[in-house]
């Protein structure tokens, strides 16, 4: 069995470079599918999420090679949108993500439940409603299957989401790509790593404003182009490194970050008597004796 044996005690010291945000990465392999050329992304984490995903879009006719580290050009051209079966999906949340993409391209997508969960335990029902909104017809079939079909194609439309839900987002970003007319996302989340992919989408010749804002326009588009693109760093992973040297009393330089984008983690560590050091691109911790109380309370992204 594997394990991790941590003995404590010691101050973390040193630096540390930021690998590119997993909760980007997974969605914007995913919408490489949509090109109709090769598509590089760069600063890619070698993750066991992002492997999952890439044996997924190699399952559905991808090719994928990895030219040098942290790097990876997916050639689409070869996609078909064969059914996903479980004991794919059961090993990664982010396989929804294929089930926007698919049926913008293609018009039809049939993917197993990610987790392979009953779907009243991890709902979906904001993507799902999304993808109704654009006229998408979704059933199941068995337990844990969703097919989606717009043999009439998809249309733009206003969509509501009840929850600024990162997932249906995104999802509902993807199947809005080449969907006939404007399609207008209202309570969308803002998170970065929404910010990454409307980017992306729009290197390869997407049409999407407003991202990072609560209302995000598209604008349908016949095809799109590949394209050559660096993903952001992980803020989640970033932050940690930061908590751990506060925590421990050391001294630990953050790299490779985007300081803005960790401005309530950092507000919270000047409010308890950390000091931080922040340039451009990093952001230097250095722990303390004591620290002073604060209150601390969890929302979505703003």
């Amino acid at each position: 069995m594997e394990k991790f044996v941590i003995h404590g005690g010691n101050k973390l010291h040193g630096n540390i470079n930021i690998s590119g945000a997993k909760n980007a990465a997974l969605p914007i392999i995913a919408a490489s599918v949509f090109a109709n050329d090769v598509c590089r992304i760069e600063n890619v984490p070698d993750i066991s999420d992002v492997r999952m995903m890439i044996k997924i879009l190699e399952f559905l006719g991808a090719e994928v090679a990895r030219p040098e580290p942290n790097v990876i050009l997916v050639d689409p051209r070869n996609v078909t949108p064969v059914t996903i079966p479980d004991k794919m999906t059961s090993k990664l949340r982010a396989s929804y993500y294929l089930l926007g993409a698919l049926l913008s391209k293609f018009g039809k997508a049939c993917v197993a439940l990610p987790g392979g969960c009953y779907f009243g335990v991890r709902p979906i029902d904001q993507h799902l409603k999304g993808f109704e909104a654009l006229g998408a017809r979704i059933s199941f079939s068995g337990s844990a299957m969703i097919d989606g079909d717009a043999p009439d194609g998809l249309r733009g439309n206003l969509v509501y989401l009840d929850i600024a839900s990162v997932g249906a987002t995104i999802n509902i970003m993807l199947a809005a790509v080449f969907a006939e007319g404007t399609t207008i996302i209202e309570n969308a989340a803002r998170e970065p790593h929404i910010v990454d992919m409307a980017c992306f989408l729009n290197a390869c010749g997407a049409k999407i404003s407003g991202a990072g804002t609560s209302m995000i326009r598209i604008k349908g588009v016949e095809k799109l182009h590949g394209c050559t693109y660096e993903l952001a760093p992980d803020m989640i992973e970033a932050g940690t490194y930061m908590v751990a040297a506060a925590a421990t009393g050391g001294r630990i330089c953050v790299r490779n970050v985007v300081p803005k984008h960790m401005e309530s983690i950092s507000a919270k560590l000047r409010e308890v008597g950390i000091p931080l050091e922040i340039t451009e691109n990093s952001i230097t911790v250095s722990g303390v004796s004591s620290f002073r109380g604060t209150e601390i309370r969890t929302n979505p992204y703003q």
